[in-house]
């Protein structure tokens, strides 16, 4: 390591003995010093002492506040606290997420003399083409990502909120990988398909005999999360009823096989998901107040894809390396630019299954806006071509007149069946032919 002879040993030590990419600044961005896991990530072979961390980190020619990004250094000389941020910077492998944290370091005197930065890079989600889980760059998404970051080494509940087709699961999976119950099992539930008859079975367990046809033992979703995390999709749809027995659990941390005796203990980390307004529903009494308290400790909206539509291309590219049974096939620049101004009801779920049509429709090795067009759903159907059109606002007796004519020709001239289609009698059909030169 290089380092300013004036750095205290401890603080050379402390750089050594990281694990994760860290280096020291003065309070103009200056490096002083860095660790091997820095050099090694963002130096690229070359020198580091006397370069400025926002140079080194973004190729930025100004400080990240200077380019559209937080930047803690920053916040850290202006509030003298430890500040932390998600960042995108350079490394080999290219542009990455990266969770920065920057402290700041006192002397005896208790003045700022430097700061430490250390970076983690984050590794559920993909500011590239990726063929799994998250994928994103624009600012909504990393509004998001940085919340995940932010819940995902404590054990509060987390509810996500969002349309249909954001990627909620998704999320929910990130934050259990980088929790540290990712060592247990990641247990989806689709509260949307749970019955009243069937929950605590599914949820709890049953023991054999416990009604007819349990001929043995089944361990319940809860046990089968245990050390890890539970999530509860579309809770929205849980009936009242379910509501009260969700809310025992999550208030007792226990539970009983459906035939049981013995209470359980329950050991997971609950995500719950949901598109509708749980807030309008405890209003309309349809969802219980204590439970929504309960599931909204900390919430996270997944944004919907007009709110990240920078993304859109980098989501098709990676959607295309998920669903594609042709490998190695590609868009065509057109058919990223039309991706990109389409809207989605569906959001990331409905650009999928446009791409994966597409995929099984062409045999190129480019898909092109045309392949993508011929099989979207949401296109409207062309116009017949002996359908009535006006391209332009006009006023109504002109599109009288031009419909009577359409509607004439269209009819091959048998005018006692087309007054009788227009609802007015041949008389004032006769009429309103003359009046617009057709007589």
């Amino acid at each position: 390591m290089s380092a300013a002879p004036s750095l205290p040993s401890e603080l050379i030590a402390f750089l050594e003995n990281s694990g994760e990419p860290a280096i020291v600044m003065d309070a103009e961005y200056r490096i002083v010093a860095a660790n091997g896991a820095y050099r090694q990530e963002f130096a690229g072979g070359q020198p580091i002492r006397g370069r400025t961390c926002y140079e080194v980190s973004h190729r930025f020619n100004v400080p990240c506040d200077q380019a559209g990004e937080a930047c803690p250094l920053k916040l850290s000389r202006e509030s003298g606290t430890p500040q932390r941020v998600l960042h995108m910077h350079h490394t080999p492998r290219g542009e990455e997420h990266v969770d920065v944290a920057t402290t700041p370091i006192r002397n005896a005197a208790g003045q700022v003399v430097y700061f430490v930065e250390e970076m983690r890079r984050v590794r559920q989600a993909s500011s590239r083409p990726a063929a799994q889980g998250l994928v994103g760059r624009a600012p909504r998404f990393l509004a998001m990502l940085e919340q995940v970051l932010r819940v995902a080494p404590v054990d509060a509940a987390v509810l996500l909120l969002g349309e249909t087709g954001t990627g909620k699961e998704l999320v929910a999976r990130a934050i259990h990988e980088a929790s540290p119950r990712n060592g247990g099992a990641f247990v989806a539930v689709d509260c949307a398909g749970l019955s009243e008859t069937l929950f605590e079975s599914e949820l709890f367990g049953h023991e054999k005999g416990a009604f007819t046809g349990a001929s043995h033992r089944k361990l319940g979703l809860v046990e089968a999360a245990s050390g890890g995390t539970l999530f509860l999709d579309e809770i929205g749809d849980l009936p009242l009823a379910l509501q009260v027995k969700l809310l025992r659990l999550l208030e007792t941390a226990s539970y009983r096989r459906v035939g049981g005796l013995d209470t359980l203990p329950a050991d997971f980390r609950l995500i719950a998901a949901t598109h509708r307004d749980l807030a309008a529903m405890v209003a309309d009494g349809s969802f219980r107040r204590d439970l929504y308290y309960r599931l909204n400790v900390f919430p996270i909206h997944t944004p919907a894809l007009h709110e990240r539509a920078d993304d859109i291309p980098l989501l098709a590219n990676s959607l295309l390396e998920r669903v594609d049974r042709k490998p190695g096939r590609r868009f065509a620049a057109g058919a990223l630019a039309w991706l990109e101004k389409r809207r989605y009801a569906g959001n990331i779920r409905e650009l999928r299954n446009l791409i994966e049509r597409a995929t099984l429709m062409s045999d190129g090795d480019v898909l092109n806006a045309g392949d993508l067009r011929a099989v979207d759903e949401a296109a409207p159907p062309p116009a017949a071509a002996h359908a009535f059109t006006v391209a332009e606002t006009i006023p109504l007796a002109e599109l009288e007149r031009r419909y009577l004519g359409w509607a004439a020709n269209a009819g091959t001239n048998d005018l006692p069946r087309l007054a009788g289609q227009l609802g007015v009698s041949l008389r004032t059909l006769y009429r309103k032919l003359r009046e617009a030169g057709r007589g």
